[in-house]
């Protein structure tokens, strides 16, 4: 290119990157409407035709701006000049979203003013691209075609067909049993048991809580929870229908002994038995007290059973009273919460008023700083204009500095390529000298004699013949060691089940005689808990209970205003 031309393309390369912006959205507008079926790789194409139409029509003239269109794809240009320059795009949308950037009184008179005074004139060169569309011909150039020649080579052998390999069979595997998807038995049996269990369990703390006290028990279900250790738990939702059913027909039956046969392990049968045998010493050392004059401790243990009945009372007093103590300071919480969403309201009142204040003082410095941008914005478009020559600078400077660095970086390549050809040659050398050792003939069967020692001149060598059979001495003494302990074993085993059976019938005995004195036990607590009297609320309670129902009121009360 001439010095002309070039500075022609170098500017419209800065106007087309220094408003990209404003091109931007003249072109992305044109694709969704009238451009759908263009290609997007054409987009620069339209960008550089909407700056020149923008910016440079004044300087270049219909004349040469008419020359660079018909150059280009007619159609093209004719769908794109004719959605640009349409009178009512520029007047509405085209100029709203120009003011977004730049001040709108600047747009109307320097862009959009200019674009419609030139709009009667392009629309004669629209007409003039779709006269040339309608009346188009098709010509087609006939250009010489070369007729390619085969190459005179030899015509290879065919080559003999390899025999295929014959297809290994696979042996038919078993199928997959389909137990290895299903979940066990055993698993879906284990639940039922431990489900069976865990009521049990929780029925017999109940009645470990009540001991025979019905009324006490009636009291429990009506509240909806009972005492385990130093914590209220509460009944489970699905018991509390049948538990006292339950209760009634199995308070008695849970508490005997049922000769049901249990399969027991060993160390199971064993610590049984230790606990009878310790049962039966301490009942003996009993009666030898009582032989020589000891006292029966049965009232103390009356006694003693009688306080800790009136303990659990007041602790289950106590218990109630913590739960109303919390009930009430429940809905006290509610009532002060009610009061702080009251004071709430006031405070957003408040904060509206001060964020209205706020907001008109920020519409205020909007205004003043838009003022400063439009300033602001004249200073830049000055300091554009001068720096298009400083960039024609750089750009000589950094041709001159990328050309000297090609001519660094050619003799850095013949220089590496000298050493690489050095060490190539080395390696062909060496490769050359093991191929050479290798190629020498070498002993490679060696005789052996099994009946001959190492000759390591050690006290403990041996022949390879005299270590087998030592081995095979070995493993007969080890085969004889193993039958002594097996029958060793067998021994033990017969001798440890002797003890289990005698162990067995000792067991049978002592739940016999537990399974009788259980039964006379349960009679005579049936006797006491027949005189049993309902237990009477603690004052404390009753006092609480009044105080939440106040508060509950006062609650609802408070609600209804709000």
């Amino acid at each position: 290119l001439n010095v002309t031309e070039e500075k022609f393309v170098l500017d419209t390369l800065a106007g087309c990157i220094e408003y990209k912006s404003l091109l931007d959205i003249v072109v992305n507008a044109f694709f969704v409407q009238d451009g759908k079926y263009c290609l997007i790789s054409e987009r620069n194409l339209y960008t550089v035709i909407c700056y020149l139409a923008t910016f440079q029509l004044e300087e270049l003239g219909l004349q040469h701006f008419s020359r660079i269109v018909k150059s280009l794809n007619t159609a093209k240009m004719q769908k794109f000049l004719r959605f640009f320059f349409n009178t009512l795009y520029l007047n509405t949308w085209i100029k709203d979203e120009w003011s977004q950037f730049y001040d709108s009184l600047y747009v109307k008179e320097n862009w959009i003013d200019p674009l419609l005074r030139w709009q009667p004139k392009v629309q004669q060169l629209i007409e003039q691209l779709t006269d040339k569309l309608s009346n188009r011909t098709t010509t087609v150039k006939t250009s010489t075609v070369t007729q390619p020649e085969e190459f005179n080579l030899t015509v290879p052998k065919p080559r003999a067909i390899p025999i295929p390999l014959p297809i290994p069979v696979l042996e038919k595997r078993q199928p997959v049993p389909p137990s290895t998807y299903k979940p066990p038995k055993e698993k879906k049996q284990l639940e039922e048991i431990k489900r069976k269990n865990r009521r049990k369990a929780e029925i017999r703390s109940i009645l470990c809580v009540c001991k025979g006290d019905y009324f006490f028990l009636n009291s429990l279900l009506v509240q909806g929870t009972f005492l385990t250790g130093r914590e209220v738990v509460p009944f489970l939702p699905q018991y509390l229908e049948v538990i006292w059913e339950l209760v009634l027909r199995q308070y008695f039956e849970e508490l005997q002994i049922d000769n049901i046969p249990i399969k027991l392990n060993a160390a199971a049968i064993l610590r049984e038995g230790a606990l009878y045998q310790r049962k039966m010493e301490q009942e003996l050392k009993r009666i030898e007290n009582l032989l020589r004059g000891a006292g029966d401790p049965s009232e103390f243990l009356e006694w003693q059973k009688q306080m800790r009945g009136k303990d659990l009372e007041e602790q289950l007093a106590e218990i109630e009273c913590r739960r109303l103590q919390g009930k009430l300071s429940h809905e006290e919480a509610v009532l002060a919460h009610q009061n702080v969403i009251q004071e709430n309201k006031k405070k957003a009142d408040l904060v509206r008023e001060e964020k209205a204040e706020m907001m008109h003082q920020y519409a205020e410095k909007r205004l003043q700083e838009q003022r400063e941008m439009r300033e602001l914005v004249e200073q830049v478009v000055e300091g554009h204009k001068n720096a298009k020559q400083a960039k024609i600078k750089l750009q000589k400077y950094k041709q001159q500095i990328v050309q000297e660095v090609c001519e660094e970086n050619r003799e850095l390549l013949r220089q590496a390529l000298e050493e690489e050809e050095e060490k190539l040659r080395k390696r062909y050398e060496l490769i050359q000298q093991i191929r050479a050792i290798e190629s020498l003939p070498s002993l490679r069967h060696k005789f052996v004699d099994l009946t001959e020692t190492g000759g390591h001149g050690l006290i403990c060598e041996m022949s390879i013949v005299e270590l087998r059979e030592r081995l095979a001495l070995l493993r007969e003494a080890q085969k004889a060691a193993e039958e002594e302990k097996r029958d060793q074993i067998i021994h033990e085993k017969q001798a440890k089940e002797q003890l289990l059976l005698d162990k067995l019938d000792q067991i049978s005995l002592f739940r016999a005689e537990l399974g009788r004195a259980a039964a006379l036990k349960q009679e005579e607590k049936k006797r006491k808990s027949q005189s049993g009297e309902r237990p009477v609320k603690d004052e404390r309670i009753l006092n609480l209970q009044k105080k939440i129902v106040e508060k509950t009121m006062e609650r609802k009360k408070q609600a209804g205003l709000l």
